[in-house]
């Protein structure tokens, strides 16, 4: 996006005091769950529906490369003893701690529930859809950290996420669906 996009999306969120400085890097609970609602808002106007879709999937996949994974919880995943378990195993153990770090540090209760062919991800207070009211999910970031998580605890697979219910279109909780099986056919049973 550069600096360029980055200032014309902030501009459109009506953030334009971080356009000298964004707010720190650090766990202090800062960055208020409107602001990153509004930029997700402002990546929709900006590049349309399916462009901002686009855009939040990758801000938040670059958001597990470029900090989520300085959490404990997620540390060992890189581990050739943590890779030796079985795929399955790899992903619950990669969603507990999502769901975990979501939890505990980011003041977004979560729970996750396994079915015989995908798990839900239930998502209490969802940044993304903070306070807006739209016509379909909006909650693409997440998909993308999920995703992203998936990918590095399973050694590079991809995972279906769809996000199927939102705050923002009048759910009670977020919930994302992720298939157990990743794309490419692997099977677990």
């Amino acid at each position: 996006m550069g600096t360029h996009g980055l200032n014309m999306i902030l501009e459109t969120a009506g953030l334009t005091a971080y356009m000298d400085q964004l707010p720190p890097d650090n766990m202090t609970r800062e960055v208020d769950f409107a602001i990153l609602a509004a930029i997700n808002q402002a990546l929709e106007a900006a590049y349309g529906a399916r462009g901002g879709r686009g855009m939040a999937l990758r801000i938040g996949r670059e958001m597990v490369r470029g900090g989520l994974n300085r959490f404990g919880v997620f540390a060992g995943m890189s581990d050739p003893a943590f890779q030796a378990l079985p795929l399955q195993q790899r992903v619950w153990l990669g969603l507990q701690a999502l769901v975990a770090v979501f939890t505990r540090f980011c003041d977004q209760p979560s729970h996750l529930e396994e079915h015989d062919d995908h798990y839900i991800l239930i998502i209490k207070h969802e940044p993304f859809s903070w306070g807006r009211v739209a016509d379909a999910p909006v909650g693409h970031a997440l998909a993308g950290i999920i995703q992203q998580v998936l990918h590095w605890a399973t050694d590079g697979y991809e995972f279906h996420v769809q996000q199927i219910a939102c705050r923002a279109v009048g759910a009670e909780d977020s919930m994302f669906k992720i298939n157990k099986n990743p794309i490419g056919g692997v099977s677990f049973g």
